[in-house]
Parts: C-alpha cells; sequence; structure tokens
C-alpha cells in the first residue's frame, strides 16, 4: 500500500514508472514530474486502464475512492472510460438544453395563434426565466418550481401564477418525453398553493369610473398607458386588443377601428365605431406614434406595442389593483349600458362576444353598427360627464 509520504517523494527518472497500490490502483510518475493516477482493468478478457487525476490535485484518498467506484462499474459489464465519455456527452447535451431552449421549443409545438404563443412567451419571461430560463431542464427541482409559485402569488398574481404551473408542466412534459429530463418538478408541488378561484369583479359606479379616469390623467405615466386606457374605455375593447393596436387597423375618417381575426379571441373579425372623443385623441397621438407600426409602442423595443402589464402596473401604482382590472372595463361597460336602455344585442356586439347563429351573428355586425355608433357615443359622452362630477366641476346627476 502506498502512503501521501511515498507520493509525495517520488522523484521522476528518465523512464515512466510506477507505484502500486491497492486492487489495480498505481500512481505513474513521468518523466517531466506529472504523477498521474491510474486504475488498471479487465473487462472482457481485455486490459486497459483508466486515468483518475493528477497528484496532489488528487489525494491518495480520493485516488481509491474514484478507483472503487470504477470498480463498480467493471463488476456491472461497464468499461468507465466510455461510461465517463457518456457522462461528459450527457452533461453537454443538458447544459445545451435549457429551461428557456426547451420552453420556446415547446410553444413552437402549439397549434396557437402567433398572438396566443407571444402571450405565453411574454409571461415565461416575466415570470418563470429570470428564475431558471437558464439552467438545464434537467436540474430544476421542485423546490425552484414552488419558489416562482409562491413569489408570484404574493404579489397578488394568482392568476398567473396558475398559467406558470400549467406552462411549465406542459413543457417539462415535452423533456421528459424526449429523455431530457427525468421527470416533471411541478407534479409534486402542484397542491402546495390555494386553487386559484377566479375572482369577478364588480362592476364600477359612476363615481369610481370617473375618480379612475381622472387619476390616470393626473398620473404621470407615459402617454402610452394614459391613451390606451382612455381606449379601452371609449370602445370596450379587450385589454391585449387596445395595447397591441395598429394604425393600419384604424379609418379615422370613417371613424372605425377594424380589428382582424387574428388578434381576436374569438378569431373573427371586429368593427369598432369610434366616438369623436376617441378620433380627436387618435389624431393627436398619430403627430407622436403614427411612424410606427403600433400605436402605443413598447418602451424597451419600439419595434413591438406595448404590453398590458404596463397598465396593471400603473393600476398598482394608483391603488386600483385589488378594485379594477383592465378587463373590468368591459364589465362594467356592460353594466352600465344595460342600466342606460341599450339593446342587449347591441351591447354584445360591440363587446365581440361569440354569437353561436352565423346568420344572426352577421345580422348583428352588420345592423348593429350604427346602433353601436350613437351608443358608443353617447358612452363617451357620460364618461366626460363623470369625469367633471368626480372633481366637483359639475353636480351629480345620478
Amino acid at each position: 500500500m502506498l502512503t501521501d509520504a511515498h507520493c509525495r517523494a517520488a522523484k521522476p527518472k528518465e523512464q515512466l514508472y510506477r507505484l502500486n497500490d491497492l486492487r489495480g490502483l498505481y500512481l505513474e510518475v513521468k518523466p517531466n514530474g506529472v504523477k498521474a493516477w491510474r486504475y488498471r482493468f479487465k473487462l472482457g478478457g481485455k486490459g486497459s486502464w483508466f486515468a483518475l487525476g493528477d497528484y496532489p490535485t488528487v489525494s491518495l484518498a480520493e485516488a481509491r475512492d474514484k478507483c472503487e467506484e470504477a470498480r463498480k462499474l467493471v463488476k456491472q459489464g461497464i468499461n468507465p472510460v466510455q461510461h465517463r465519455q457518456l457522462e461528459r456527452l450527457k452533461r453537454e447535451q443538458d447544459s445545451a438544453n435549457t429551461f428557456e431552449a426547451v420552453a420556446k421549443e415547446w410553444l413552437a409545438l402549439r397549434d396557437w395563434e402567433d398572438i396566443t404563443k407571444k402571450r405565453r412567451l411574454d409571461m415565461l419571461e416575466r415570470v418563470v426565466f429570470p428564475s431558471i430560463g437558464k439552467l438545464p431542464v434537467r436540474d430544476i427541482t421542485p423546490a425552484h418550481v414552488l419558489d416562482i409559485l409562491t413569489k408570484t402569488v404574493k404579489r397578488g398574481a394568482p392568476t398567473v401564477a396558475a398559467e406558470a404551473k400549467r406552462t411549465m408542466s406542459g413543457i417539462f412534459e415535452l423533456a421528459v418525453a424526449t429523455l431530457r429530463a427525468d421527470n416533471d418538478p411541478v407534479w409534486p408541488v402542484r397542491k402546495a398553493l390555494p386553487a386559484n378561484k377566479t375572482q369577478h369583479k364588480t362592476a364600477l359606479t359612476t363615481a369610481q369610473i370617473g375618480k379612475l379616469l381622472n387619476d390616470f390623467d393626473n398620473h404621470r405615466c407615459g402617454y402610452q398607458v394614459n391613451f390606451c386606457i382612455q381606449l379601452m374605455w371609449w370602445t370596450l375593447a379587450r385589454p391585449s386588443e387596445a395595447a397591441e393596436a395598429e394604425w393600419a387597423e384604424f379609418d379615422l375618417d370613417a371613424a372605425l377601428w377594424t380589428i382582424p381575426a387574428r388578434r381576436m379571441k374569438a378569431r373573427r373579425e371586429h368593427v369598432v365605431p369610434l366616438p369623436t372623443q376617441a378620433i380627436e385623441m387618435l389624431r393627436r397621438l398619430h403627430a407622436i406614434s403614427g411612424d410606427r407600426t403600433h400605436l402605443f409602442p413598447g418602451r424597451d423595443d419600439r419595434n413591438r406595442p406595448m404590453s398590458v402589464h404596463s397598465i396593471r402596473q400603473a393600476l398598482k401604482v394608483l391603488g386600483w389593483s385589488g378594485t379594477y382590472s383592465p378587463h373590468g372595463t368591459r364589465t362594467t361597460g356592460s353594466t352600465r349600458l344595460n342600466e342606460m336602455g341599450y339593446r342587449a344585442d347591441a351591447i354584445e356586439a360591440q363587446l365581440a362576444h361569440a354569437e353561436p347563429n352565423s346568420v344572426r351573428r352577421t345580422y348583428n355586425h352588420a345592423t348593429y353598427l350604427e346602433e353601436r355608433r350613437d351608443m358608443m357615443q353617447a358612452w363617451a359622452d357620460k364618461l366626460e360627464i363623470w369625469k367633471r362630477e368626480s372633481t366637483g366641476e359639475v353636480s351629480r346627476t345620478q
């Protein structure tokens, strides 16, 4: 048996020589002074050796441990040299197969519209990638997943957390199916958080509507956020439909906004009449962003639209996030328009809610356009009145 003193004292000679230890382990001393640990073994009747590292970087005790691990492989009929090569290749593949890479591959395989893929990628970039995007997908643990979900819920976004959980599980399912991960780490923590129950916020009162719109007017946010909120209230469009609006969709002379099917939830083109207040705002806005594709260019990338998250962030700063969500504009608009006596069919057509009967759907959109034009002008006028009432400019009428 060798001792550490033997290893230290070994001097180079003109010819390579070996100092034997136990069970095939030896220290090879080279003429250049390098001392290398080797394990001699036989497999299938053929002799070979396995490099275990250099002394003193690898101590005698460590060399014996490594030799024992290699010996166990040989007993199983596994060549330790080939095993190490395979492990190195696996590590290289794992480092290339990061969670972000697999996630983008998973998204590309979805049979979704491009806009849906974009929204899901946006969620991943905001919520998931900062924590685990660069990690090999095989190395991600349930603890990583739970940390992401917990932080998302704590910041007041349980719906986003639920979407992140579903999305991550789908990505890991692909990774497991393609042998890039051993299991889905979402599964063990899938019930760690309370089940997300969609909270449908009640419609805002007229006083709340006025205060909300005045708060945005007085808030020092970018013009994108303020004008986008106004467009949402004047048209009752969905937040994403407004935030991602393109100038090519607008005919200001005809006072019409035609949202293409690719951007609509029901995948059908939607024509929106514009009140005079919206036309005035859009003409002013055109002087600012008219040379861009989008009405509201993104802050970081001017060739992409702003994110709906910008509106949510402004609501949080203004103290409205617990009372009102961007999508709540439509709930409020529907409630108040019904109170104003407008027909349900016209309101539903304005909201682009799906009509199962195709003939009736075509009739609604064609016949109710002028009715909707009058309705939305009256609605925009009411919004102005409620704004003035909230500041005391006029006495409250209702």
